[in-house]
């Protein structure tokens, strides 16, 4: 007898190309319904995390960056990247994975 796990589904979603999103910088796009912002570090790297912060709904993809944290524009809240978890205490913010593929930017939802 086996036993079958289902978790959840994901999906990848090309988004456009990376140069669209100024280094050091966000973008919010509309993905399955939702908002994400993805961001472009001054590093290269990319990471994307939910477009509206959970506190009063400010606009993430305009907050201050750096390798480890964005800072809501509203009222600073602090949230990392890496988790989700917010220094200042408001509820933690979802992460998303994102990767540069041949220019274009994917994320998984």
């Amino acid at each position: 007898m086996s036993t079958t796990t289902t978790g959840p589904v994901t999906r990848e979603h090309v988004l456009g190309p990376a140069e669209d999103v100024p280094v050091g910088e966000g973008r919010a796009y509309a993905v399955d319904g939702r908002r994400i912002a993805v961001f472009r570090h001054r590093s290269g790297r990319v990471s994307a995390t939910q477009a509206v912060c959970p506190h009063a709904g400010g606009p993430l993809a305009d907050a201050q960056i750096d390798e480890e944290v964005l800072i809501c524009p509203l009222h600073l809240n602090v949230f990392e990247f890496a988790t989700g978890a917010c220094r200042s205490g408001a509820p933690a913010i979802t992460t998303y994975p994102v990767r540069v593929v041949g220019g274009e930017l994917v994320v998984e939802v």
